[in-house]
């Protein structure tokens, strides 16, 4: 089969396709023949040996999947050959077949498109616990999206509508702003305005939660928003940054700062990661929440579509198309 390969850590450039033999699965496995696979930040860090996982060269990236069940280890009973499924493998997605968890592999509703399914893990997921499970949101709380025009950002924005937040979306230029508001938002803000904190106060007295998927000097800017019991969702480090946050900031407000790793997550506790997963199908399948898709890239155009990535230049999400 043919596979986008990882054969020494670097930039997307140092990125082949070649022929690599078909996988096999243990007992809890499945084999999956992949229709589509989400292209996500992380993936751009795990080419370069720079992610929480490091797998043994040589591999192919790709963390979620849409595709046809081709073959069930003895252990799996709730899909079968056959079945539509999504599946969060890791990696291996950028390839023509995948092995993945059992665990983390689930039917796809019929009706759903197989494209927009392939998106839904590594950010709605991730979005979806960190609001519910980590966040505790309630209605008619205030949230501040950082990076908002990305891959989380948007399902971000997507999740918090539905769950009935008041969204205030931030982003990096006055065209990523624009198309938060047709995501949904209801207001948006710079991220680079001088003002950041005065300009937050026009749209609420304080935030119930941050949504920071960006990290480096913003966060703190962002944490000091935070109303009193505010809670501060950690998803990533986009820009490369690690924040450093004086202690006495969280303790004057009561205030949480809340980590959120889906990938942790999902391997821990299978079941309840299902469930959400489910709730997420169904709003899918309802139209209910609709994934922005960017652009559509073939397997060859694996380097352009990560670099794209890396350099901050996609607005929703990218997709291989690996059929």
């Amino acid at each position: 089969m043919k596979a986008v390969l990882v054969k020494e850590f670097g930039g997307p450039e140092k990125l082949t396709i070649g022929d690599i033999p078909s996988p096999k699965p243990n007992d809890d496995q499945v084999i999956i023949k992949v229709e589509y696979a989400g292209v996500n930040f992380p993936d751009t860090l795990i080419i370069q040996g720079l992610y929480q996982f490091k797998p043994e060269l040589p591999f192919s990236p790709g963390g979620e999947v849409s595709g046809i069940v081709k073959e069930v280890g003895k252990k799996v009973t709730h899909v079968k050959i056959g079945d539509r499924v999504i599946s969060g493998c890791g990696w291996g997605g950028f390839a023509e077949e995948v092995v993945s968890f059992g665990t983390n592999t689930l039917k796809v509703p019929a009706g759903v498109d197989m494209r927009d399914a392939a998106v839904l893990l590594q950010t709605y997921a991730t979005t979806y616990h960190a609001l519910v499970d980590r966040g505790n949101v309630r209605e008619g709380e205030t949230i501040l999206i950082l990076g908002a025009a990305g891959g989380t950002g948007t399902s971000a924005i997507h999740l918090s509508k539905i769950l009935g937040l008041k969204v205030i979306a931030c982003a990096s230029t006055e065209e990523k702003l624009k198309y938060c508001k047709e995501q949904g938002a209801d207001h948006v803000l710079l991220s680079g305005d001088p003002d950041f904190r005065g300009r937050l106060k026009e749209f609420t007295k304080a935030v119930d939660l941050v949504y920071d998927p960006v990290g480096g000097s913003l966060s703190e800017s962002a944490f000091r928003a935070l109303g009193f019991n505010g809670r501060h969702l950690v998803i990533g480090f986009a820009t490369g940054e690690i924040p450093k946050l004086a202690w006495n900031l969280p303790l004057l407000k009561s205030a949480s700062i809340v980590g959120v790793f889906w990938g942790g997550f999902f391997r821990t506790f299978p079941e309840k990661n299902a469930q959400n997963v489910r709730v997420l199908l169904e709003w899918l399948a309802s139209q209910k929440m609709e994934p922005q898709i960017d652009t559509v890239y073939k397997m060859e155009e694996v380097s352009q579509a990560l670099s794209r990535i890396g350099q901050g230049q996609v607005m929703g999400k990218l997709v291989l198309d690996l059929r």
